[in-house]
């Protein structure tokens, strides 16, 4: 899951300096392998979606035979869209977040709260303009069968800190069975909200078939993983 810096640099357009100077003075998250930069792909994907960086979804398309990968618009209807979520503070609206979303019955939603608040105090995972995506690092602990990207709507914004300062009102939540689900998913949704369609759909926050057909319309434009080996 790790990638040198002068493959984040080719993939970026970029060269291996600015990679560096990324690592050193902006906060790139790597690790020195025999004195060269290593990048966890999860890491670079959150780095640059909070950077308004954009990363092509081919570097997490990783096939595999026996895993499914949902579309963004199957992640959504999965999850279900949420509206007038509560909560005063991150603490409150992450709690009620998870009383929102379903839930496998195998999920303990008290262990899924944890995980989220564990994940928020590495680092906030807003990303600017008014969203976060809230999401676990090691999604695989969650066991969850089927994967899933809730998308609620707070009931007034509220500070998660993000780099730009304001405040969240929309969050993404991400559940997923294993790290390469999450990066799939992670990746069409950091891909559909760099496009003026999709944010558009979510500007009302009032028409949910509206917001899975923008998200359809992502999909069609983003090249499908084959599950050929």
């Amino acid at each position: 899951m790790l990638v040198k810096a002068n493959e984040v640099a080719d993939l970026l357009a970029v060269d291996e300096k600015t990679v560096h100077k990324w690592i050193k003075k902006e906060g790139l998250p790597a690790t020195q392998v025999n004195g060269t930069y290593r990048i966890n792909r999860v890491d670079l994907l959150e780095w640059a979606t909070d950077h308004s960086i954009k990363v092509p979804p081919e570097l997490f398309t990783i096939a595999e035979s026996d895993i499914h990968y949902p579309t963004l618009a199957e992640a959504l209807e999965a999850g279900g869209i949420h509206y007038s979520v509560p909560g005063i503070d991150k603490l409150s609206v992450l709690t009620n977040v998870v009383n929102r979303i379903k839930l496998p019955p195998q999920m303990d939603p008290d262990f899924l709260l944890q995980v989220l608040l564990a994940r928020e105090a590495l680092g906030t995972t807003a990303i600017g303009n008014g969203i976060a995506i809230p999401h676990v690092r090691n999604p695989i602990l969650l066991n969850r069968p089927s994967p899933a990207i809730s998308l609620c709507f707070l009931e007034q914004p509220i500070d998660f800190g993000a780099l730009d300062g304001v405040p969240v009102r929309i969050l993404f939540m991400l559940t997923s069975p294993t790290v390469k689900v999450h990066l799939h998913l992670l990746s069409r949704l950091a891909y559909a909200l760099r496009e003026d369609s999709f944010r558009s759909s979510l500007s009302s926050g009032s028409d949910p078939a509206g917001i899975i057909a923008a998200a359809k319309r992502i999909d069609k434009e983003i090249k499908p993983i084959s599950n050929k080996g």
